[in-house]
């Protein structure tokens, strides 16, 4: 049996941010080849993250070539950037603004009320009341966590194994209890370490909390949290040690080391996004959410290389019960709580 169901990733070549930060056509050019303006506000990761934004751009390049749009990013290098690379955007009359990540949500919202005539859209977040000039995008991330966190319970060899967050946010917490939850399915005895960076550009960091937790007997750990987990990846590949990815497939980062990914597919969100908007189909006020039946979310192809077929197969069958309604993932403490004590 063969990971059919898992999600497989394209190879895109991302151009440096050199080239693209900002738009190289003002209405003139718009006018001129009449083409949709597409472009997404990263967060202070950046563009090239190895994660989420990364997969976003990502997005945006296959809508640019099977659609036919402009696009464009601007790069955040601080919170405080978010607002006034939206307000550049506006200036320069984009048609689409996307901003990528929660922290973006309170950005977006503003720019949402000030500029009700221009589109947005929030990708990995959303409201209680989304802006009618807003749609966001939303993914079931609990599940491929779920998944990751089946291999990782059973592949432990010493029954301890991590998860390190970027920050204690909603978004994240699925991550960690998704997993936490595949892990004690199979593996009640198992042992869960588990750390916040407070941050999701320190590398240095998720170095440092990888390695402690690698001392302390983990052998497996599953990092959330853009930058930080792009330095427990290294320290996996030091310590000898196995990580978990997470956003995109990641185990170009470490072959030996990464057994898997819990992929969350951000580019298939915005390009659906994107093609809405090209089909005259843009729906503000709505949160559109992705899971394993769209595709969206799991783990990526490469994971046979590391993973036995009997851990594959069993995957594949959670998978199928998933797709079923037949299990469900948590999601936050409560659900993950109620679920373990059943």
């Amino acid at each position: 049996m063969t990971f059919k169901k898992l999600v497989s990733l394209a190879t895109v070549t991302v151009l440096s941010a050199s080239l693209l930060v900002g738009c190289s056509g003002g209405e003139s050019e718009k006018k001129d080849d009449g083409k949709l303006k597409i472009a997404m506000v990263t967060d202070v990761a950046g563009v090239n993250d190895q994660s989420f934004n990364q997969s976003a751009w990502e997005g945006l390049e296959k809508a640019k070539k099977d659609l036919g749009v402009d696009v464009t990013y601007l790069e955040s290098k601080q919170d405080s950037d978010y607002a006034s690379n939206i307000e550049t955007l506006v200036d320069q009359d984009t048609d689409l603004i996307l901003g990528v990540g929660m922290k973006l949500a309170p950005a977006i919202e503003e720019a949402a009320k000030m500029y009700p005539d221009q589109k947005f859209a929030l990708i990995d977040e959303t409201y209680k009341e989304v802006p009618k000039n807003v749609e966001a995008v939303q993914f079931n991330s609990e599940q491929s966590a779920y998944l990751a966190g089946i291999v990782a319970g059973k592949m432990t060899k010493t029954n301890n194994v991590g998860f390190i967050g970027g920050m204690e946010l909603p978004v994240i917490e699925a991550f960690q209890y998704g997993y936490m939850a595949g892990v004690k399915a199979t593996n009640p005895e198992a042992k869960i370490q588990v750390q916040y960076a407070n941050s999701f550009t320190d590398q240095a960091k998720g170095k440092a909390i990888a390695k402690q937790m690698y001392s302390q007997g983990a052998d497996i750990i599953f990092t959330a949290g853009g930058d930080v987990g792009t330095g427990a990846i290294e320290a996996a590949k030091e310590e000898g040690k196995y990580a978990i990815g997470v956003d995109r497939d990641q185990s170009s980062l470490a072959p030996k080391n990464v057994l898997t990914s819990a992929i969350k597919r951000v580019d298939v969100g915005v390009y659906d996004v994107v093609e809405k908007l090209k089909e005259d189909k843009f729906e503000g006020g709505t949160t559109t959410i992705y899971g394993l039946k769209e595709g969206a979310v799991g783990l990526p192809e490469s994971t046979k290389n590391l993973v036995p077929q009997d851990v594959m197969d069993y995957v594949n069958q959670q998978i199928e019960k998933f797709e079923k309604g037949e299990l469900k993932a948590p999601k936050n403490e409560k659900e993950y709580n109620e679920m373990v004590n059943q």
